[in-house]
């Protein structure tokens, strides 16, 4: 049985991947800093607005979660990303995306360090 915890970092995962903007929006701090290693950081609330209208891209993804840690204000959550292109081509990735909750009461999430490499 998962614990909340797990439930919510399982329910943000699965928004990302279907990219409900509201949701994910909903989740984090205004102050929210997203960093995706090799590639760029993402600070506040509406910056990440505006990246995620940009990730809409018109693939379909579907998400396979291996492991997820949860311990107090921290969690890991690594697994594979299946994307398929309106041509019908397919991609392929390892995934494992690192957050830490704000201290506040609120649980939402505070910082995100994810690692994503095509396989």
């Amino acid at each position: 049985m998962e614990t909340k915890n797990q439930l919510f970092f399982r329910e943000f995962n699965e928004a990302l991947v279907r990219g409900e903007s509201e949701k994910i929006l909903a989740s984090v701090t205004d102050d929210i800093v997203w960093r995706m290693v090799g590639n760029d950081t993402i600070k506040g609330i509406d910056t990440l607005a505006q990246a995620l209208e940009g990730m809409n891209n018109g693939n379909d993804f579907e998400q396979e979660i291996e492991h997820m840690i949860t311990h107090g204000k921290e969690a890991a959550v690594n697994g594979l990303i299946h994307s398929t292109d309106k041509n019908g081509d397919q991609r392929h990735y390892s995934f494992c995306d690192i957050y830490k909750l704000n201290k506040h009461k609120d649980g939402k999430i505070k910082e995100i360090i994810s690692y994503v490499l095509e396989i």
